[in-house]
């Protein structure tokens, strides 16, 4: 059953296939480590994809499968960070067309995008501006690429970039399966002040093959919770705070939307993993100076911030 998801998602997560198969994550994950082992799939973070996934992408069915809840609690999180009379670039994905539903209430915004779900997200938007780029529409995520999409990208300067992808890591940042998808990436970014990744816990340590956005262009990540509660993610986050980049955890299970129009209020907040009851949370490291750890088990009603604020 597992192999048969698998198949026919392209990516599954550990919790979507203990829930499927009705036994428990801990149980999964040594039936998926089993199945690594024979070759019938590779293991992420979090979750299990076709082998071969440094070339393989999902097609849009498949993702909007993928994590739909972490995706709709980081959407949440992320569309907080949009302020009224903003200018932003979104780029293509299912998670950042999920944030482009909630943006679509966000008076007097301009997006400029290369993608049609977010257009068409916003289409009926009266009091948002959507600006598209040229280039070849690519039809497995509907997102339009070539040199038609970059050039019309040229001069552009707005306050955010919001953009996805298929992998995450310290070491080298954001990165995604498609040369063209990623050569757009790159344009986008290189046109805003702040760069802000969305990310769910299965893209954590995954490693694609070709760099969208290095580790030093990422301002901040927007993630979910189940990233900083398990030990491989958890320690991956931990790396892209010493880094540099501000880390935002997005809690699940909270449906109410945080007011658009507004900067999302941030208290550092640390996980906690071990510890008597009584103790504070330990903070990840001795290299962020200046970032204090909160109460314990506060993690799923508030916004984790690890890592401080660059300058640029």
């Amino acid at each position: 059953m597992i192999l048969e998801m698998v198949r026919a998602n392209g990516a599954v997560s550990l919790r979507e296939l203990a829930r499927v198969v009705q036994t428990s994550e801990v149980t999964v994950r040594r039936d998926v480590r089993a199945l690594e082992a024979e070759g019938l799939l590779d293991r992420r973070h979090g979750g299990a994809v076709l082998p071969g996934g440094f070339t393989r992408e999902p097609g849009y069915p498949q993702k909007t499968h993928l994590a739909a809840a972490e995706k709709s609690a980081i959407a949440d999180l992320a569309a907080g960070l949009v302020e009224e009379g903003d200018a932003v670039v979104v780029g293509a994905g299912t998670t950042t067309q999920e944030l482009a539903r909630r943006l679509a209430r966000v008076p007097g915004l301009t997006v400029v995008t290369n993608s049609l779900l977010v257009a068409q997200a916003l289409a009926h938007a009266n009091r948002v501006e959507v600006v598209m780029t040229g280039g070849t529409l690519r039809g497995s995520n509907y997102a339009l690429v070539g040199s038609g999409a970059e050039q019309s990208l040229h001069g552009l300067r707005v306050a955010k970039a919001f953009i996805s992808g298929s992998g995450l890591t310290a070491d080298r940042g954001l990165s995604t399966t498609n040369m063209l998808s990623a050569s757009v990436d790159r344009a986008l970014v290189q046109s805003a002040a702040e760069v802000i990744v969305l990310a769910d816990h299965t893209k954590l340590g995954a490693d694609t093959m070709f760099q969208t956005v290095p580790i030093e262009a990422i301002t901040r990540l927007v993630t979910d919770e189940q990233a900083a509660a398990e030990d491989p993610t958890a320690r991956e986050l931990d790396a892209l705070a010493d880094c540099g980049v501000q880390i935002a955890v997005a809690p699940l299970g909270l449906h109410a939307e945080p007011p658009v129009h507004q900067s999302v209020s941030t208290a550092p907040v640390v996980p906690r993993r071990s510890g008597p009851p009584s103790a504070p949370a330990p903070l990840p490291g001795p290299r962020r100076p200046g970032v204090h750890g909160g109460p314990p088990g506060q993690l799923p009603g508030r916004l984790a911030e690890l890592g401080a604020p660059r300058g640029r």
